[in-house]
């Protein structure tokens, strides 16, 4: 994906959370992990107030 994605002009950030498993997001699933999802979280806010979406 990310090989791909250099071929694009569009500004892209890739982040993987080791050993997270699939939802760790989600707050009403086990998987919940909130270190992980307050980071994602604020990386995502912060990428779009960069590029102009928000």
């Amino acid at each position: 994906m990310r090989e791909a994605l250099k071929q694009t002009k569009t500004a892209t950030q890739i982040k993987v959370y080791p050993n997270q498993p699939h939802g760790f997001h989600a707050d009403y699933r086990p998987s919940y992990n909130e270190e992980a999802a307050k980071d994602g979280w604020l990386l995502l806010q912060n990428w779009f107030k960069k590029y102009g979406v928000v």
